[in-house]
């Protein structure tokens, strides 16, 4: 079986582009994947055609070989176009490769540890701006079936934070927290914006109200600086989203920086590098919760590698996309706060290429704190 051609889809979805591609083989069988970078998509669009001569013609169901010679190939092999766009087409090579031997993906990567996926849901606080607002959103979230919220609401703070700010934060988290009671976990997403001192005065202010971690409190570039606000915090504290590569998540776990590791299936390289980064993770005794903003053959693909990992914790789910039903096939059955892993062949979504026509790529904002509300 060898690839003979793929196609790409960019489709608008709230504050991203959604990017499929869709693979063929010579023996009929295709595969879907997705490589979504958020304010990225011409640049990971052109990553598809700079791969195009490693993946046609190779064969779909040497999964590792095949993520080798793109990853080898490719020089620049930190970037999250580039890896996004590898791991893309390893997912269609996962799909396409469930589909011809009749199984689901997660057998291809060892078998189910887990018959249901834990999720956390975000985006549910878009709209919401004083503390009596993300209340009253996060109450519409739980009856909706939500048993875990995470939000980001310290508005324009960068690396400081003012008395105000701060002040805000504190009445929202405590807003929040008694709208929805003590059996709901509230997860706090920072994006990297705080300095060590800032981080740790957030996380001491935060702390009484239980929440289950602060993501991202400061940038991860700097692995000492997760390092140190991870050992001093009373908040456990993830990270990840935004290191590239197993290599690169090395340091991050050996020097035990996060109570829970968040690397994301697409900008990680794909499939196979979530398994081994789960795995660095799990002989270092830490959790993994990977981060997965995107959308439904992302969620599949990650699901599918949460289910084999012994130490999976939560995944992220988010949908601001009112048309995500139509694009594809995605039917998820959520139970209590978990999503029951689904047994179809390979990645078991497909998407629909007319209805992904019908919402073109949009022109975004070009950085996550341009819309800041407050």
């Amino acid at each position: 079986m060898k690839i003979t051609d793929y196609k790409t889809y960019a489709v608008s979805a709230g504050y991203r582009n959604l990017i499929f591609v869709k693979v063929f083989t010579d023996e009929g069988v295709y595969g879907v994947g997705e490589a979504t970078v958020e304010w990225k998509t011409n640049a990971t669009l052109g990553a598809f055609e700079d791969l195009r001569p490693y993946a046609i013609g190779a064969d779909p169901t040497r999964i590792e070989l095949f993520f080798f010679e793109c990853f080898r190939q490719s020089y620049w092999r930190t970037d999250p176009c580039t890896l996004s766009a590898i791991a893309a087409l390893e997912m269609a090579c996962v799909d396409i490769t469930g589909k011809l031997y009749n199984m689901p993906a997660y057998q291809l990567f060892g078998g189910k540890v887990h018959d249901k996926i834990k999720i956390y849901v975000n985006g549910w606080s878009s709209n919401a701006k004083t503390p009596a607002e993300f209340a009253e959103a996060a109450k519409v979230a739980v009856a909706a079936g939500a048993k875990a919220l995470k939000w980001d609401f310290f508005g324009k703070s960068y690396l400081t934070i003012t008395h105000e700010a701060m002040d805000r934060a504190i009445n929202t988290m405590a807003a929040v927290r008694e709208a929805v009671g003590p059996g709901i976990d509230l997860l706090v997403e920072a994006h990297g914006r705080f300095n060590i001192h800032t981080a740790l005065k957030v996380a001491k202010a935060l702390a009484p109200y239980d929440p289950y971690f602060i993501e991202e409190p400061v940038l991860t570039d700097i692995v000492d600086d997760t390092i140190e606000v991870h050992k001093y915090s009373p908040v456990p504290i993830a990270a990840g989203e935004r290191v590239f590569g197993k290599a690169a998540f090395r340091e991050l776990i050996s020097k035990h920086g996060v109570d829970y590791v968040q690397p994301d299936p697409l900008h990680c390289g794909g499939m196979n590098e979530l398994k081994k980064i789960g795995i660095m993770a799990e002989v270092n005794n830490i959790q993994i919760a990977p981060h997965n903003p995107a959308g439904p053959v992302a969620t599949a693909a990650t699901m599918h590698v949460c289910a084999t990992l012994p130490n999976f914790e939560f995944l992220e789910m988010m949908n601001d996309a009112p048309h995500r039903g139509e694009i594809s096939t995605e039917k998820l059955n959520i139970e209590d706060g978990y999503i029951i892993l689904p047994d179809a062949p390979g990645l078991g979504v497909d998407i629909i290429p007319e209805e992904c026509e019908k919402h073109p790529q949009a022109v975004l904002p070009q950085s996550l704190f341009s819309g800041d509300k407050f």
